[in-house]
């Protein structure tokens, strides 16, 4: 995918493993030039994508060695113990034999969404938004720690910090500067690896294992999050605008339909301004700070579908689709999910690139179920799944389908298992290798393709079995 060139040995599975023993006994040239090849991929990997570049810039930031420069506990500690030291100040040593105490770390607000086909949805996002929370609120371990010494504000969930004592609120700043100088002079290497840095804070304050774990720190962090998304979904729709979804740091706001994408996006722009400047006096009123939140007009959805949940009306989260500047952009959907088989995955984005063409989709849907039940879409129909907790043996209490497949293959399946449902069960395959002959091709029919067609046609008031022909169980009334 990023090089345009595979291995040299096309098989994969065990038809590979086969091909490179036989090249190991008849041909080593081959075989040595297929193990080159192998190393020269991940170098040329490593270039394409600067990754070495990436590591250098993130060990120049936060001190630590290259090959260590994910350890974001160990990362933080370098950054904030020469600062508390600057202050007279000690941090308690890591004691991992004590009992976790304090309320779990939550998570960000996911708003509840609204299903259905949309024209005109504007997305907006928070610029780094708990590393501008930290900043705006003085969301910091010594702040929490002194916030009984003086002045301190109150978080959402009780805890109180200093106003005049801390130590990220400073270290951000110092990086969102750094961030736009790199940004401007192009370097985006230096951008990805302060963006990684500043993300990680609220990760390490939340992490048992760090001596600056603090459940209150965290979940005053989330928590602002929480407060400041709910805060800008009402005003979206106080300036009249309909919100369809939020998730942690994100709003998909719908303007006006009628209008062509430069009016959207214009439209748009004016009512970010107007939310960002309601948001932020009302952050001074309260608080007495100066805000730092950066509400930014990500992009408008030309067309937008968010599916409801399967058997229900309430709006599925972190699932939906739209189309960008006349490409197809998918998330959370059968889509882009690996473990669905291909059929599935190809089904559900045609369906989408005709809804948003504003073509019927049901022709595609009963073309799609023909082929499938006549055979000529075997070869999308191999489900591939991993094997989660490592070892067959760990799953004892349920077997779900890949679990008894990679049981029937034996020793040696591997962590990602192929197969196939067959009318006897399913069934483990090479991932190019031939399929057995008993597939059962009405089972990927009513839990594939059924599930997937049905979430978008009911949208557009159609039917499935309708749409298909497929005989229907009468209701009885």
């Amino acid at each position: 995918t990023l090089l345009g060139r595979g291995k040299r040995i096309a098989h994969a599975g065990r038809a590979r493993v086969e091909e490179i023993l036989r090249l190991y006994r008849e041909d080593l040239p081959a075989f040595v030039a297929y193990n080159r090849e192998d190393a020269v991929l991940v170098l040329d990997i490593l270039e394409r994508e600067s990754l070495l570049e990436l590591a250098i810039e993130r060990s120049l930031l936060c001190g630590m060695q290259l090959d260590r420069v994910g350890a974001s506990i160990a990362s933080f500690d370098l950054l904030y113990l020469p600062e508390l030291r600057r202050r007279g100040r000690v941090a308690p040593s890591v004691n991992r034999s004590e009992p976790v105490t304090g309320s779990p770390v939550s998570g960000g607000a996911v708003m509840d969404s609204h299903p259905g086909v949309f024209r005109n949805v504007a997305v907006f996002d928070f610029k780094s938004l708990y590393p501008s929370l930290m900043r705006t609120f003085n969301l910091d371990p010594l702040a929490h720690a002194v916030a009984s010494e003086g002045d301190s504000l109150a978080a959402p969930n009780g805890a109180r910090f200093s106003r005049r004592e801390a130590i990220l609120p400073e270290v951000l700043a110092r990086f969102a500067v750094r961030r736009e100088e790199a940004k401007r002079r192009g370097d985006r290497h230096a951008d990805l690896a302060i963006k990684i840095m500043m993300n990680a804070m609220i990760g390490v304050l939340g992490a048992p294992s760090g001596r600056f774990f603090d459940p209150e720190v965290a979940n005053a962090v989330t928590g602002f999050g929480r407060l400041m998304l709910e805060r800008t979904r009402r005003a979206f729709e106080a300036a009249g605008a309909r919100v369809l979804y939020g998730d942690t740091d994100s709003v998909f706001v719908q303007v006006d339909e009628s209008l062509a994408v430069e009016g959207a996006y214009r439209a748009a722009e004016a009512l970010r301004a107007r939310v960002q400047a309601e948001l932020s006096e009302s952050i001074r009123r309260e608080w007495s700070v100066e805000p730092r939140l950066e509400l930014e007009l990500e992009h408008v959805f030309e067309r937008f579908f968010q599916p409801a949940l399967r058997g229900g009306t309430q709006g599925s989260k972190k699932r939906y689709a739209g189309l960008v500047k006349g490409s197809v952009h998918v998330v959370g959907l059968e889509a882009v999910r690996r473990d669905w088989p291909e059929v599935g995955r190809r089904l559900q984005r045609g369906m989408l690139e005709r809804l948003f063409r504003d073509e019927p989709v049901a022709p595609f849907v009963r073309e799609t179920v023909a082929d499938l039940l006549a055979g000529r879409l075997d070869h999308e129909l191999v489900i591939r799944k991993g094997l989660r907790k490592g070892a067959v043996e760990r799953y004892t209490a349920a077997t779900p389908p890949h679990v008894e497949a990679a049981r029937k293959a034996g020793p040696g399946v591997g962590r990602v298992v192929h197969y196939v449902q067959t009318r006897g069960g399913p069934e483990p395959v090479e991932p190019e290798g031939a399929l057995p002959r008993d597939v059962d091709r009405a089972h990927y029919v009513d839990k594939v393709v059924r599930p997937i067609a049905q979430a978008i046609l009911a949208q557009l008031g159609q039917d499935f079995d309708e749409v298909t022909d497929q005989p229907r169980q009468l209701a009885l009334l």
